[in-house]
């Protein structure tokens, strides 16, 4: 009987251990998606970025993304279902479909929303273009927003139990460091880089 192939789709995701919690923490960078069937914490920190966090309550499967979209061309007022809506749809169809792999139900879905802070003086607002396209998604999608927490000026640290659904949240009105600003500056750079040269297979982060 041949042996299982291993599924590795979140060997890169880190797993930490805290103290704090009785479950493994895994740590989702710009970018990245998990989802577990067993009990998990799923941690980031978000900027102008949005995370949903999403959890089917009867399969108790559920998990997180991290996700920015790509500057809009022009103007940008209305460009958030064009071209660059395929990054935050990637973002989210990974997630909702992994999640339904792991024995979830789309139409129990329950989503929660987290970030698209104003972290740069800029005339772009990134943040509030990331909010105003995860809500549409979610109301054209047919998905139960239960709650969220956006916009603002500052940072925001989540902690999402995958089981429950239950979240931690803390603003960050200090940042110690600079590594936050730097880390999604850099994932922007990529993200539009990769808006201007597409390609034709789905894998886009």
């Amino acid at each position: 009987m041949k042996a299982k192939a291993k599924d590795d789709t979140f060997s890169h995701i880190r797993l930490i251990s805290d103290g704090r919690f009785p479950h493994k923490v895994a740590q989702i960078l710009p970018g990245d998606f998990y989802a577990s069937k067993a009990p998990m914490v799923a941690y980031t920190v978000l900027g102008s970025c949005i995370s949903a966090c999403i959890l089917d309550p009867v399969s108790k499967v559920g998990g997180m993304n991290h996700f920015m979209l790509p500057a809009p061309k022009g103007d940008g007022r209305h460009d958030s279902w064009g071209e660059s809506a395929r990054y935050g749809s990637y973002a989210m169809e990974m997630l909702i479909n992994t999640i339904m792999k792991l024995g979830g139900d789309r139409a129990r879905l329950e989503v929660k929303i987290f970030g698209g802070a104003k972290l740069f003086e800029s005339s772009r607002n990134v943040g509030g273009n990331n909010i105003e396209w995860a809500i549409n998604y979610i109301k054209t999608e047919g998905l139960n927003l239960l709650k969220q927490d956006t916009g603002d000026l500052y940072p925001r640290k989540i902690y999402y139990f995958t089981e429950t659904g239950r979240v931690l949240m803390k603003k960050i009105k200090r940042l110690r460091n600079s590594t936050l600003i730097d880390r999604e500056t850099q994932y922007a750079k990529e993200v539009n880089k990769k808006e201007e040269t597409p390609v034709d297979d789905i894998t886009l982060f």
